[in-house]
């Protein structure tokens, strides 16, 4: 079968081993994973290589890189040698001017973050981020940071529609976290959606985790979310 790389797993368990036994229980079901900052340091990048290289999966490194602009240059241009598909950076346009200067001359895709779809309008205030409704925060984020260049933005899929309608994102990939299927627990994750609604909106990917790895089965899992996908594009076509 040919896997629909409109979904993304996310591969967020504690080492590379159960990674790799999670990849090979869903198979061909899934053809894209992400793979974040907590699995780094448990051989994150072994499993990145090894799931890009020996199984010819795509491969999202969302590392969400923020630093200063060398430093950012220096280590996207590090991750581009490996043949990532794509790479999150703090969405700032000058670390998004940077990730793109390191990943030039390679195919990875840069990701730009606007707001954690863990956070809310309380943890802004805390942060000490300037006020504002959330959702004109992100629209704004993401505006500047196509204009920075980043060749697509991470938001949660209640911005989906809202960032699609920029004129700046003609072109551009949205990318959506914090989608639950209808049912799911929601987590840590504060601002969600179901994958129907993220794909209604303009998402181009959905990033699905706990639903799928914790899930019993977790290739049936995958497959229905497949299966909802499908079934919101057909609609959307439909009504086009």
């Amino acid at each position: 079968m040919t896997a629909d790389d409109r979904l993304i797993v996310a591969l967020d368990v504690p080492n590379v081993v159960q990674g790799l036994a999670l990849a090979d229980k869903i198979g061909d079901a899934v053809s894209f994973y992400k793979i974040g900052l907590g699995m780094l340091t448990s051989g994150g990048f072994a499993l990145a290589n090894e799931l890009k290289q020996e199984h010819g999966k795509r491969i999202f490194l969302d590392m969400k890189f923020f630093d200063i602009s060398a430093t950012v240059e220096n280590a996207v241009r590090g991750v581009a040698q490996h043949d990532m598909d794509f790479l999150t950076v703090h969405g700032d346009p000058y670390v998004v001017k940077a990730a793109k200067e390191g990943a030039s001359g390679s195919d990875m895709k840069i990701l730009a973050v606007t707001v954690l779809t863990s956070l809310d309008r309380a943890d802004l205030d805390g942060a000490l981020i300037k006020a504002g409704d959330i959702r004109d925060l992100v629209q704004e984020r993401a505006g500047n940071a196509f204009l920075a260049g980043a060749d697509g933005v991470i938001a949660s899929p209640q911005e989906a529609a809202m960032i699609r309608a920029l004129p700046e994102a003609h072109g551009k990939l949205i990318v959506t976290p914090g989608v639950r299927p209808m049912g799911a627990e929601l987590g840590d994750q504060k601002r969600v959606a179901t994958p129907a609604v993220a794909i209604k909106d303009g998402a181009d990917h959905i990033v699905v985790g706990r639903p799928v790895w914790q899930h019993p089965n977790p290739r049936d899992a995958a497959l229905r979310i497949q299966a909802e996908i499908k079934d919101a594009w057909k609609a959307n076509k439909s009504f086009s």
